[in-house]
Protein backbone atom coordinates (compact mmCIF):
# COMPACT_ATOMS: atom_id res chain seq x y z
CA UNK A 1 0.00 0.00 0.00
CA UNK A 2 1.23 3.49 -0.86
CA UNK A 3 1.81 5.98 2.06
CA UNK A 4 0.13 9.06 2.85
CA UNK A 5 1.28 11.86 0.48
CA UNK A 6 2.57 13.92 3.62
CA UNK A 7 0.26 17.34 4.42
CA UNK A 8 3.65 19.14 4.63
CA UNK A 9 4.78 18.47 0.72
CA UNK A 10 2.94 21.88 -0.29
CA UNK A 11 5.35 24.41 2.37
CA UNK A 12 8.52 21.89 2.02
CA UNK A 13 7.80 22.22 -2.11
CA UNK A 14 7.61 25.75 -1.89
CA UNK A 15 10.57 26.34 0.11
CA UNK A 16 12.62 24.35 -1.95
CA UNK A 17 12.10 26.80 -5.11
CA UNK A 18 12.51 29.58 -2.78
CA UNK A 19 16.00 28.15 -2.11
CA UNK A 20 16.85 28.18 -5.92
CA UNK A 21 17.02 24.26 -6.25
CA UNK A 22 15.85 22.49 -9.02
CA UNK A 23 13.04 20.00 -8.40
CA UNK A 24 13.85 16.16 -10.02
CA UNK A 25 11.99 13.21 -10.44
CA UNK A 26 14.01 9.86 -10.39
CA UNK A 27 12.61 6.50 -11.35
CA UNK A 28 11.41 4.15 -8.32
CA UNK A 29 13.43 0.89 -9.98
CA UNK A 30 16.97 1.79 -9.41
CA UNK A 31 20.12 -0.12 -10.89
CA UNK A 32 21.32 -2.20 -8.10
CA UNK A 33 25.31 -2.43 -7.78
CA UNK A 34 25.77 1.65 -6.71
CA UNK A 35 23.70 0.94 -3.38
CA UNK A 36 25.36 -2.27 -2.98
CA UNK A 37 29.21 -1.21 -3.36
CA UNK A 38 28.45 2.46 -2.06
CA UNK A 39 26.04 2.96 0.20
CA UNK A 40 27.23 1.43 3.52
CA UNK A 41 26.43 -2.05 5.25
CA UNK A 42 23.32 -0.55 7.24
CA UNK A 43 21.56 0.34 3.97
CA UNK A 44 22.71 -2.57 1.58
CA UNK A 45 21.10 -5.14 4.52
CA UNK A 46 17.71 -3.46 4.27
CA UNK A 47 17.28 -2.95 0.12
CA UNK A 48 14.45 -4.61 -1.79
CA UNK A 49 16.58 -6.32 -4.90
CA UNK A 50 14.76 -7.99 -8.37
CA UNK A 51 16.13 -8.41 -11.48
CA UNK A 52 15.45 -7.15 -15.26
CA UNK A 53 14.33 -9.53 -17.88
CA UNK A 54 17.99 -10.04 -18.69
CA UNK A 55 19.40 -10.86 -15.27
CA UNK A 56 21.00 -7.17 -14.24
CA UNK A 57 20.31 -6.56 -10.89
CA UNK A 58 17.97 -3.80 -9.18
CA UNK A 59 16.06 -2.71 -6.97
CA UNK A 60 13.60 -0.48 -5.36
CA UNK A 61 15.11 2.98 -4.54
CA UNK A 62 16.26 3.41 -1.09
CA UNK A 63 17.32 6.65 -0.64
CA UNK A 64 17.91 9.40 -3.10
CA UNK A 65 21.24 10.79 -3.39
CA UNK A 66 22.82 8.02 -5.88
CA UNK A 67 19.85 8.12 -8.09
CA UNK A 68 19.66 12.05 -8.08
CA UNK A 69 23.81 11.87 -8.97
CA UNK A 70 23.41 9.41 -11.47
CA UNK A 71 20.78 11.37 -13.12
CA UNK A 72 23.11 14.35 -13.07
CA UNK A 73 25.63 12.15 -14.67
CA UNK A 74 23.19 10.57 -17.67
CA UNK A 75 21.75 14.29 -18.09
CA UNK A 76 25.11 16.10 -18.92
CA UNK A 77 23.69 19.14 -16.65
CA UNK A 78 25.96 21.84 -15.96
CA UNK A 79 27.31 22.49 -12.29
CA UNK A 80 27.36 24.17 -9.84
CA UNK A 81 23.24 23.29 -9.77
CA UNK A 82 21.34 22.29 -6.76
CA UNK A 83 18.44 19.80 -7.11
CA UNK A 84 15.82 18.84 -4.90
CA UNK A 85 13.19 15.86 -5.04
CA UNK A 86 10.20 14.59 -2.54
CA UNK A 87 8.97 11.14 -2.76
CA UNK A 88 8.68 7.71 -1.64
CA UNK A 89 11.91 5.20 -0.32
CA UNK A 90 11.40 1.75 0.46
CA UNK A 91 13.89 0.24 3.20
CA UNK A 92 13.02 -3.46 4.87
CA UNK A 93 12.77 -4.18 8.68
CA UNK A 94 12.00 -0.29 9.18
CA UNK A 95 10.01 1.01 12.08
CA UNK A 96 7.12 2.50 10.82
CA UNK A 97 7.08 0.54 7.58
CA UNK A 98 8.76 -0.21 4.84
CA UNK A 99 7.55 2.53 2.56
CA UNK A 100 8.10 6.15 3.66
CA UNK A 101 8.17 9.75 2.22
CA UNK A 102 11.67 11.71 2.22
CA UNK A 103 12.30 15.07 0.66
CA UNK A 104 16.01 16.54 0.35
CA UNK A 105 18.31 18.89 -1.49
CA UNK A 106 21.38 17.65 -2.90
CA UNK A 107 24.01 20.70 -4.48
CA UNK A 108 26.55 19.51 -7.07
CA UNK A 109 29.69 21.43 -8.22
CA UNK A 110 30.11 24.53 -6.04
CA UNK A 111 33.76 24.33 -5.33
CA UNK A 112 33.72 26.50 -2.28
CA UNK A 113 32.94 23.77 0.05
CA UNK A 114 32.69 25.43 3.34
CA UNK A 115 30.00 27.83 2.02
CA UNK A 116 28.36 25.18 0.15
CA UNK A 117 28.04 23.00 3.19
CA UNK A 118 26.96 25.86 5.56
CA UNK A 119 23.89 26.82 3.13
CA UNK A 120 22.79 22.71 2.97
CA UNK A 121 22.83 23.18 7.00
CA UNK A 122 21.25 26.74 6.33
CA UNK A 123 18.34 25.04 4.50
CA UNK A 124 17.82 21.93 6.79
CA UNK A 125 17.17 24.13 9.69
CA UNK A 126 14.92 26.76 7.47
CA UNK A 127 13.13 23.33 6.56
CA UNK A 128 12.93 22.40 9.69
CA UNK A 129 11.70 25.56 11.22
CA UNK A 130 9.30 25.72 9.02
CA UNK A 131 7.43 22.41 9.44
CA UNK A 132 7.73 22.34 12.86
CA UNK A 133 7.42 25.65 14.55
CA UNK A 134 8.54 26.01 17.93
CA UNK A 135 9.95 22.47 18.25
CA UNK A 136 13.43 22.74 20.02
CA UNK A 137 15.61 21.10 17.48
CA UNK A 138 19.48 20.08 18.12
CA UNK A 139 22.08 19.98 15.28
CA UNK A 140 24.78 17.48 15.67
CA UNK A 141 27.98 17.77 13.50
CA UNK A 142 31.30 15.72 12.77
CA UNK A 143 33.41 15.70 9.96
CA UNK A 144 34.97 12.46 8.31
CA UNK A 145 37.50 14.31 6.72
CA UNK A 146 39.11 15.67 10.17
CA UNK A 147 38.82 12.17 11.21
CA UNK A 148 40.95 10.53 8.74
CA UNK A 149 42.92 13.32 8.95
CA UNK A 150 44.05 12.86 12.50
CA UNK A 151 44.44 8.81 11.11
CA UNK A 152 47.17 9.81 8.50
CA UNK A 153 48.99 12.11 10.86
CA UNK A 154 49.01 9.38 13.23
CA UNK A 155 50.70 7.34 10.79
CA UNK A 156 48.24 4.33 10.42
CA UNK A 157 48.48 2.44 7.31
CA UNK A 158 45.58 2.05 4.61
CA UNK A 159 43.99 -1.13 5.27
CA UNK A 160 43.45 0.72 9.06
CA UNK A 161 42.93 4.40 7.86
CA UNK A 162 40.03 2.45 5.64
CA UNK A 163 38.53 0.32 8.13
CA UNK A 164 38.45 2.94 10.78
CA UNK A 165 36.88 5.19 7.98
CA UNK A 166 34.31 2.88 6.92
CA UNK A 167 33.03 2.26 10.46
CA UNK A 168 33.12 5.84 11.17
CA UNK A 169 29.10 6.37 12.11
CA UNK A 170 28.49 3.06 13.84
CA UNK A 171 29.62 2.75 16.98
CA UNK A 172 29.42 -0.68 17.63
CA UNK A 173 31.97 -1.34 14.29
CA UNK A 174 34.22 1.63 15.39
CA UNK A 175 34.16 0.22 18.87
CA UNK A 176 35.38 -3.40 17.38
CA UNK A 177 37.92 -1.61 15.19
CA UNK A 178 39.33 0.25 18.02
CA UNK A 179 39.41 -2.90 20.41
CA UNK A 180 41.20 -4.56 17.49
CA UNK A 181 43.55 -2.39 16.97
CA UNK A 182 43.96 -2.38 20.57
CA UNK A 183 44.43 -5.88 20.93
CA UNK A 184 45.71 -7.27 17.45
CA UNK A 185 44.16 -10.61 16.22
CA UNK A 186 46.70 -13.51 15.91
CA UNK A 187 46.99 -14.86 12.67
CA UNK A 188 44.18 -17.72 11.50
CA UNK A 189 45.96 -20.39 10.12
CA UNK A 190 45.49 -20.55 6.12
CA UNK A 191 46.42 -23.30 3.32
CA UNK A 192 49.28 -23.49 1.61
CA UNK A 193 49.88 -21.84 -0.81
CA UNK A 194 47.21 -19.34 0.05
CA UNK A 195 49.27 -18.07 3.03
CA UNK A 196 52.13 -17.44 0.97
CA UNK A 197 50.40 -15.95 -1.88
CA UNK A 198 48.87 -13.34 1.25
CA UNK A 199 51.91 -12.56 2.14
CA UNK A 200 53.11 -11.99 -0.74
CA UNK A 201 50.46 -9.54 -1.62
CA UNK A 202 50.23 -10.57 -5.05
CA UNK A 203 46.42 -9.67 -5.53
CA UNK A 204 46.40 -11.25 -9.09
CA UNK A 205 47.61 -14.86 -8.75
CA UNK A 206 45.40 -14.82 -5.41
CA UNK A 207 42.72 -14.04 -7.13
CA UNK A 208 43.21 -16.79 -9.94
CA UNK A 209 43.74 -18.89 -7.10
CA UNK A 210 40.88 -18.32 -5.48
CA UNK A 211 38.76 -18.84 -8.61
CA UNK A 212 39.89 -22.01 -9.35
CA UNK A 213 38.94 -23.37 -6.05
CA UNK A 214 35.62 -22.13 -6.31
CA UNK A 215 35.28 -23.13 -10.15
CA UNK A 216 35.92 -26.93 -7.92
CA UNK A 217 34.07 -26.34 -5.40
CA UNK A 218 30.97 -25.56 -8.37
CA UNK A 219 30.58 -22.43 -6.67
CA UNK A 220 29.48 -18.97 -8.93
CA UNK A 221 31.91 -16.61 -8.65
CA UNK A 222 28.80 -13.86 -8.99
CA UNK A 223 27.09 -15.23 -5.94
CA UNK A 224 28.23 -13.71 -3.17
CA UNK A 225 32.18 -11.75 -3.29
CA UNK A 226 33.99 -11.91 -5.95
CA UNK A 227 37.31 -13.64 -5.97
CA UNK A 228 39.19 -10.34 -6.40
CA UNK A 229 37.22 -9.24 -3.00
CA UNK A 230 38.17 -12.50 -1.32
CA UNK A 231 41.45 -11.29 -2.19
CA UNK A 232 41.90 -7.97 -1.84
CA UNK A 233 40.09 -8.72 2.30
CA UNK A 234 42.75 -11.55 2.91
CA UNK A 235 44.97 -9.59 2.16
CA UNK A 236 43.83 -6.43 4.03
CA UNK A 237 43.26 -8.43 7.12
CA UNK A 238 46.81 -9.96 7.43
CA UNK A 239 47.81 -6.45 6.85
CA UNK A 240 45.53 -4.92 9.70
CA UNK A 241 46.95 -7.65 12.12
CA UNK A 242 50.91 -6.88 11.42
CA UNK A 243 50.06 -3.38 12.86
CA UNK A 244 51.06 -2.04 16.63
CA UNK A 245 49.91 1.25 17.45
CA UNK A 246 51.85 2.93 20.09
CA UNK A 247 49.99 3.25 23.55
CA UNK A 248 50.48 6.83 22.98
CA UNK A 249 49.05 6.66 19.68
CA UNK A 250 45.99 5.05 20.74
CA UNK A 251 45.57 7.23 23.62
CA UNK A 252 45.60 10.39 21.20
CA UNK A 253 43.07 8.64 18.95
CA UNK A 254 41.15 8.37 21.73
CA UNK A 255 41.49 11.99 23.03
CA UNK A 256 39.99 13.05 19.26
CA UNK A 257 37.45 10.62 19.44
CA UNK A 258 36.08 12.00 22.95
CA UNK A 259 35.77 15.83 21.90
CA UNK A 260 32.42 17.00 22.05
CA UNK A 261 31.79 20.63 22.25
CA UNK A 262 30.04 23.55 20.99
CA UNK A 263 30.86 24.59 17.12
CA UNK A 264 31.78 28.05 18.67
CA UNK A 265 34.83 26.07 20.21
CA UNK A 266 35.53 23.25 18.08
CA UNK A 267 38.19 24.90 16.23
CA UNK A 268 40.42 25.62 18.82
CA UNK A 269 39.46 22.33 20.71
CA UNK A 270 41.24 20.49 17.48
CA UNK A 271 44.02 22.99 17.43
CA UNK A 272 44.86 22.36 21.48
CA UNK A 273 44.52 18.08 20.37
CA UNK A 274 46.66 18.73 17.74
CA UNK A 275 49.20 20.73 19.36
CA UNK A 276 49.31 18.18 22.35
CA UNK A 277 49.81 15.17 20.15
CA UNK A 278 52.38 16.47 17.86
CA UNK A 279 50.12 16.24 15.20
CA UNK A 280 49.69 18.33 11.85
CA UNK A 281 45.94 18.27 10.45
CA UNK A 282 46.57 20.49 7.75
CA UNK A 283 43.58 21.30 5.32
CA UNK A 284 41.26 20.04 7.19
CA UNK A 285 41.66 21.98 10.27
CA UNK A 286 41.48 25.43 7.99
CA UNK A 287 38.46 24.33 5.85
CA UNK A 288 36.73 23.12 9.21
CA UNK A 289 37.29 26.71 10.53
CA UNK A 290 36.00 28.07 7.59
CA UNK A 291 33.04 26.43 7.72
CA UNK A 292 32.44 27.21 10.69
CA UNK A 293 32.54 31.34 9.54
CA UNK A 294 30.39 29.97 7.02
CA UNK A 295 27.23 28.84 9.22
CA UNK A 296 27.84 31.99 11.38
CA UNK A 297 27.18 33.70 8.11
CA UNK A 298 23.77 31.89 7.37
CA UNK A 299 22.53 32.93 10.47
CA UNK A 300 22.77 29.83 12.50
CA UNK A 301 24.65 30.52 15.83
CA UNK A 302 27.80 27.92 16.13
CA UNK A 303 27.13 28.28 20.41
CA UNK A 304 23.98 26.64 19.54
CA UNK A 305 25.49 23.71 17.32
CA UNK A 306 27.45 20.48 18.82
CA UNK A 307 30.53 18.98 17.50
CA UNK A 308 31.14 15.92 18.25
CA UNK A 309 34.46 14.32 16.65
CA UNK A 310 33.47 10.91 16.73
CA UNK A 311 30.00 11.96 15.07
CA UNK A 312 29.45 10.13 11.93
CA UNK A 313 26.59 8.66 9.54
CA UNK A 314 26.30 5.25 8.40
CA UNK A 315 26.73 5.79 4.20
CA UNK A 316 29.94 4.76 3.01
CA UNK A 317 30.25 7.75 0.29
CA UNK A 318 30.86 10.36 3.05
CA UNK A 319 33.91 12.08 2.88
CA UNK A 320 33.76 15.46 4.90
CA UNK A 321 31.15 16.90 6.93
CA UNK A 322 28.23 14.84 8.14
CA UNK A 323 25.38 16.46 10.40
CA UNK A 324 22.29 15.31 11.59
CA UNK A 325 19.11 17.50 13.23
CA UNK A 326 17.02 16.34 15.96
CA UNK A 327 13.76 17.52 17.79
CA UNK A 328 12.71 16.74 20.83
CA UNK A 329 8.90 15.42 20.91
CA UNK A 330 6.21 16.71 23.61
CA UNK A 331 5.90 13.29 24.84
CA UNK A 332 6.78 11.91 28.60
CA UNK A 333 10.02 10.59 27.45
CA UNK A 334 10.89 14.13 25.59
CA UNK A 335 12.48 11.85 23.38
CA UNK A 336 15.19 13.23 20.75
CA UNK A 337 14.13 12.11 17.33
CA UNK A 338 16.31 12.45 14.25
CA UNK A 339 14.27 14.25 11.46
CA UNK A 340 17.55 15.39 9.04
CA UNK A 341 20.56 13.51 8.35
CA UNK A 342 22.82 14.59 5.90
CA UNK A 343 26.87 15.09 4.63
CA UNK A 344 29.61 15.96 2.01
CA UNK A 345 30.43 12.96 -0.60
CA UNK A 346 33.11 14.49 -2.85
CA UNK A 347 34.15 11.11 -4.18
CA UNK A 348 30.51 9.97 -5.17
CA UNK A 349 29.85 11.28 -8.65
CA UNK A 350 33.18 10.02 -9.77
CA UNK A 351 32.75 6.65 -8.57
CA UNK A 352 29.52 6.42 -9.97
CA UNK A 353 31.08 7.60 -14.14
CA UNK A 354 31.67 11.37 -13.84
CA UNK A 355 34.44 12.18 -16.25
CA UNK A 356 35.66 14.80 -14.12
CA UNK A 357 35.45 15.14 -10.17
CA UNK A 358 32.04 17.25 -8.75
CA UNK A 359 31.87 17.96 -5.44
CA UNK A 360 28.56 17.34 -3.72
CA UNK A 361 26.80 17.64 -0.36
CA UNK A 362 23.07 16.72 0.54
CA UNK A 363 20.71 16.24 3.08
CA UNK A 364 17.07 14.22 3.48
CA UNK A 365 14.83 14.64 6.14
CA UNK A 366 12.20 11.90 7.10
CA UNK A 367 8.68 13.24 6.46
CA UNK A 368 6.46 11.10 8.75
CA UNK A 369 9.02 11.58 11.62
CA UNK A 370 8.30 15.44 11.29
CA UNK A 371 4.89 14.62 11.08
CA UNK A 372 4.12 12.35 14.31
CA UNK A 373 6.07 15.27 15.89
CA UNK A 374 3.57 17.85 14.51
CA UNK A 375 1.00 15.20 15.86
CA UNK A 376 2.49 15.29 19.58
CA UNK A 377 2.24 19.34 19.09
CA UNK A 378 -1.69 19.30 17.56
Amino acid sequence: MTSRYPSIAPDILALFAARGTNAVDVPVLQPADPFLDMAGEDLRRRIFLTESETGASLCLRPEFTIPVCLDHIASQAGTPRRYSYLGEVFRQRREGGNEFFQAGIEDLGDKDTPRADARLVADAHALLTLTLPGVPLTVTLGDQSVFEAVLAALGLPRGWRMRLARAFGSDAQLAAALADLANPQKNGALPEPVAALVADGDLDRLSGHIAADMADAGLSPTAGRTPQEIARRLVEKAELRSVRLSAEAFSALETFLAIDVPLDAAAVALQDFASSAGLSLGSALANFSARVEAIRAEGLSPADIRYDAAFGRPLDYYTGLVFEISGVDGAEDGANRPLVGGGRYDRLLTLLGAKSPIPGVGFSVWLDRIEALRGVDT
